[in-house]
């Protein structure tokens, strides 16, 4: 039963990666779209339908967690609070920005602009260093410049060009056919650090980590062929397949911190927390029992009946919710 909600939370956090992924991408990469304020909403007008949805993915993973494993989120919680505190404020930022951007006609966008760029630009770091530091296992809470060790750091930036792919391959499908062609060549360009990303820090994992499990090798390997999909799918102008594989490939991380030591789920500098030992009580996982199908149906319903509604390339014709 533990097991199984261990999944169910990994569903969700891995669909939060694979959706909410391209949203920072695109974020960061506005500057290079930039040619009009026409170009600018419609770059972030292919994110319009998805922007939102992609973030209850989030919020639903989050209160699994404080429900199903609150002693995980409190060990977790407190031992990268700074991160955790980063993350919040490079969240918050990118979504005021993206929605206060076009509110008003008339208004100057430059400061709305660089809130969506530089919010982006910190979640994706944020996310990196946090996932970086609970695969290399977490330093004592006092110490928090260890946070920023050479491994997380190296995650942190990996994590930038990996959403940075993701957002040109999600653009190379939904941005104006026009622009089309500069998100490819984008895609194209951040495929060689994320090829760099993966091979030095699974090196490097090799070496430094203890007692990884078939299940993490195994997020390893996935990541690398997710990689390979989303190269052929550019090579060939296969664009949507590019996309998917970038969507797979933006989750693998999430996948790896969640199976590299199971089914010992959290490491630090102090202890080491197995699964049954983050779990709540039987009665509760009872109770969750009752609302998280029903409600993980209905999430995955509106997301694909979302993408199923706009599937096609943004055009003069478009609502720009942005």
């Amino acid at each position: 039963m533990v097991t199984f909600w261990w999944c169910v939370l990994g569903l969700l956090t891995c669909g939060y990666f694979a959706l909410a992924g391209y949203d920072y991408g695109v974020g960061m990469l506005l500057p290079g779209f930039e040619a009009g304020e026409r170009r600018r909403r419609q770059t972030l007008g292919a994110l319009g339908p998805f922007f939102l949805a992609n973030e209850v993915w989030l919020v639903a993973a989050v209160g699994l967690l404080f429900g199903a494993f609150p002693h995980l989120e409190g060990k977790v919680f407190a031992g990268a609070y700074v991160l955790v505190v980063t993350l919040l404020l490079g969240l918050v930022t990118f979504t005021a920005s993206m929605q206060l951007r076009s509110r008003r006609p008339d208004a100057r966008r430059g400061a709305w602009t660089a809130g969506i760029v530089g919010g982006a630009l910190v979640t994706a770091l944020s996310w990196g260093l946090f996932l970086g530091n609970l695969v290399v296992g977490l330093p004592p809470v006092a110490d928090v410049l260890a946070l920023f060790n050479p491994y997380a750091v190296l995650w942190g930036l990996g994590f930038v060009a990996l959403f940075c792919l993701q957002g040109a391959a999600f653009l190379a499908v939904r941005a104006p056919a026009e622009l089309t062609g500069r998100a490819v060549r984008l895609a194209r360009a951040f495929s060689a650090p994320v090829l760099a990303f993966l091979v030095v820090a699974s090196g490097w994992g090799y070496f430094a980590l203890d007692g990884v499990s078939l299940l993490g090798a195994g997020a390893v390997v996935l990541a690398f062929a997710a990689f390979a999909v989303t190269r052929f799918g550019l090579a060939t102008r296969r664009y949507r397949v590019a996309l998917a594989g970038s969507m797979v490939l933006s989750a693998c991380p999430a996948l790896l911190a969640g199976t590299v030591r199971f089914p010992a789920v959290l490491v630090s500098s102090q202890s080491t927390l197995t699964l049954e030992q983050a779990a709540t009580a039987p009665e509760t996982f009872a109770v969750l029992a009752w609302f998280t199908p029903p409600s993980l149906l209905v999430l995955l319903v509106v997301q694909w009946l979302t993408w199923r509604a706009h599937r096609r390339p943004v055009d003069q014709h478009s609502l720009l919710h942005f």
